[in-house]
């Protein structure tokens, strides 16, 4: 008889140290995967505790209660007659390791520690775990009391093995082990691993989800096997959003794909599929057979469990169609809109507030907060679960149920323009029709006489005449930053004030809105209204966000910011009649801004090199032209670094993202000649310029 197998992966909103809830949450995806008749149930990366937790791993209690939490999943009746995997931290012989914890029946079958570490990019994993190096290896792990007592075994199987059932054998993978060249499912697979299975912690960046998708297709295609990825999905206390994605995929075709950005808590993925489909994709590839029967026996943790179930009433899962990912634009409208709403759910705060400039910037943080109150507003009226509940609580409002997005915005966001001498009637104009496509809250101060007065005492103390704009670029910068930053107060004063105004409770989460292209050029003066609570842009490229604002001037019908993107960015600072830009104030363009970015970091160019690629990227250009413009810029970056020290937290979308705290470790402060690397510079143009005379 063709034996047919039913298995589930699940992807779960998790939070750090929110033991309770990360528990019930489990529970309720087993629940789940219990009543589609599943057999194994696959969860993600370190979904006990939360994959964020970071220097808390070092503390005992993360682990002591991580262990807890086990004790009562294993007692728990919906725990039983299904193989369940779980992800925890486990220290054995004195050594943290981020594994796998797989049971059945309150027996615990084998504990597997993480092989391969991630340390790139947003990851720290070796500061916390050490990678497992025995490979092919088992060893007794000694269960702590309180799993002794309800497992009735003092020890369980600890290393790199295979789970052997009645029917097939499982492989395992933990996140990173995918992305590496020596991926630990080649050897599982040619070992007679039928399924592998992978709980990861993976992030969003915009354009990435395919990736993960065809590295996932590609495994399952060229090894024979069924590939199940579990993935964490929402903000979990940290700068990244964790995508969800969760996918079964077949001999290289998808079975199940699970949502990419979603409000969903809990969300299982089950799949029916035949084995025999397996063994005939791997006995075709001949190759693979001759590897395979050369390959070192792997140890196997017999289980006396199958995932077959009668063909009765069971229909198989067949290949989707058509695999999609959501645009760039999307991505935007709802990868930073999900991470603002899982931070204010989770904090004591009752809404956002942001200084609305009229510019780009600013109008995309406003769209992105709408974008948040519609993809509420539109789980609300097809689900029955915490997401009002959330709401209520963020309102603190137990019966009040939104139905309009306008209507939720003008009660969880409070806008303000606020205007000094050198505001423009456009830039209001802008940011009033957006507040009322919107609904924003929307509030219009003017702060000239507050900067009047800080100029006026500044210079008294100082024994001089008050400095003017046409003065020393020290006298017109001051004049400038004095603005930027009496706005950063007046956002503060707003965001505690604004609930008292309306006799509420609470205080409101400031949004700041610079650009990823903005801090990696320095662009912003610090601790201006650029500083604050929250970033939802700060790892978004300008060029991204024009083309977003165009995609939500559509889809959400606000027709009048297209005109924002038209205008030139202006921070509106100096006396108008100069007409001020951002790129002629920055001495290079966006587009260049972005190109410098994605040398800089993804492709780790320093000063030298950069030029090198430039010179072919820019063939357009002369050779002298593009050794000014990367000089430049090294300059700036230099003589601006030091504010990524202060930048505020930013929801991490891009790959060239300069944040300093987590993504991109260099330097505070730098050599502002870089007397080596531009002589290189200039030997390279000139050897150029010989070749062509």
């Amino acid at each position: 008889m063709t034996e047919v197998a039913t298995l589930s992966t699940v992807t779960l909103n998790q939070f750090v140290l929110d033991f309770e809830g990360n528990k019930r949450r489990i529970l309720e995806s087993i629940k789940i995967c219990k009543a589609e008749r599943s057999r194994f149930r696959c969860g993600p990366e370190l979904e006990i505790c939360g994959y964020n937790c970071q220097d808390h791993f070092y503390e005992r209690d993360t682990q002591t209660h991580s262990w807890e939490v086990l004790v009562d999943l294993l007692k728990d009746v919906n725990c039983q007659d299904i193989l369940i995997d779980v992800g925890m931290p486990v220290m054995h012989n004195g050594v943290n390791y981020n594994c796998r914890v797989v049971f059945l029946n309150k027996k615990i079958l084998l504990i597997r520690p993480k092989m391969i570490m991630c340390d790139d990019a947003n990851y720290r994993e070796s500061r916390w775990f050490t990678g497992w190096t025995k490979k092919r290896h088992v060893e007794d792990h000694m269960l702590p009391e309180i799993i002794a007592a309800v497992a009735g075994q003092r020890t369980a199987p600890f290393g790199d093995a295979l789970l052997q059932l009645t029917d097939t054998k499982i492989g395992f993978e933990i996140c990173e082990e995918l992305w590496n060249p020596m991926s630990t499912h080649l050897e599982q697979t040619l070992a007679g691993a039928d399924i592998i299975v992978n709980g990861s912690g993976s992030h969003a960046e915009i354009r990435k989800a395919f990736y993960a998708m065809e590295l996932i297709k590609t495994a399952s295609a060229k090894c024979g096997c069924l590939y199940a990825f579990s993935n964490l999905r929402g903000c979990d206390g940290e700068r990244v959003y964790l995508n969800g994605c969760s996918t079964i995929v077949l001999n290289g075709e998808v079975l199940k794909l699970g949502k990419q950005y979603a409000l969903d808590d809990v969300e299982v993925l089950t799949a029916t599929f035949q084995l025999d489909e397996i063994h005939a994709h791997k006995v075709k590839i001949r190759s693979r057979s001759l590897v395979g029967a050369n390959t070192e026996s792997y140890p196997c943790i017999e289980t006396p469990w199958s995932l077959s179930v009668s063909t009765k009433h069971r229909n198989l899962t067949l290949p989707m169609e058509k695999v999609e990912f959501v645009c760039p634009e999307e991505e935007i409208a709802s990868g930073p809109a999900l991470w603002l709403w899982d931070y204010l759910r989770r904090s004591p705060a009752s809404g956002f507030f942001l200084p609305l400039s009229g510019g780009v910037d600013s109008a995309s943080v406003a769209i992105i907060v709408y974008s948040m109150c519609r993809l509420i507003v539109d789980h609300i009226n097809t689900h029955d679960d915490h997401v009002l509940k959330d709401v209520q609580k963020v309102l603190r409002d137990p019966t009040y149920k939104p139905t309009d997005p306008r209507e939720l915005c003008g009660k969880l966001f409070t806008t303000c323009y606020m205007a000094s001498d050198n505001s423009s009637e456009t830039t209001r104009n802008f940011a009033q029709a957006l507040a009322v496509g919107i609904g924003s809250n929307h509030r219009v101060i003017s702060i000239s006489n507050v900067c009047s007065t800080f100029v006026e005492t500044t210079a008294e103390a100082l024994g001089k005449e008050k400095p003017t704009f046409e003065g020393t670029r020290e006298e017109n910068l001051a004049l400038q930053n004095v603005q930027a930053r009496s706005r950063m107060v007046f956002a503060y004063m707003f965001a505690q004030l604004t609930p008292w105004s309306r006799g509420e409770n609470g205080f409101l989460l400031v949004l700041t809105s610079a650009n990823v292209d903005e801090a990696i050029r320095g662009y912003f003066t610090k601790y201006d209204c650029s500083s604050g609570d929250l970033n939802p842009i700060g790892g978004i490229s300008k060029t991204d966000l024009k083309r977003f604002i165009i995609y939500a001037s559509q889809k959400f019908g606000l027709h009048m910011v297209e005109q924002i993107v038209e205008a030139p960015p202006t921070a509106e600072l100096c006396p108008l009649k100069e007409n001020q830009t951002d790129e002629e104030d920055m001495g290079m363009t966006y587009k260049e801004l972005s190109c410098y970015g994605k040398l800089r970091k993804p492709l780790a160019c320093g000063p030298y090199s950069m030029m090198a690629k430039l010179i072919h990227l820019w063939n357009d250009q002369e050779p002298r032209d593009i050794a000014k413009k990367v000089k430049h810029f090294y300059r700036s970056y230099a003589a601006n670094r030091h504010k990524m020290s202060i930048l505020t937290p930013s929801c991490h979308m891009e790959d060239y993202s300069p944040e300093d705290h987590r993504h991109d470790l260099r330097p505070i402060f730098y050599p502002l000649d870089f007397t080596w690397q531009f002589q290189r510079i200039d030997d390279l143009v000139n050897n150029l310029e010989s070749e062509v005379d």
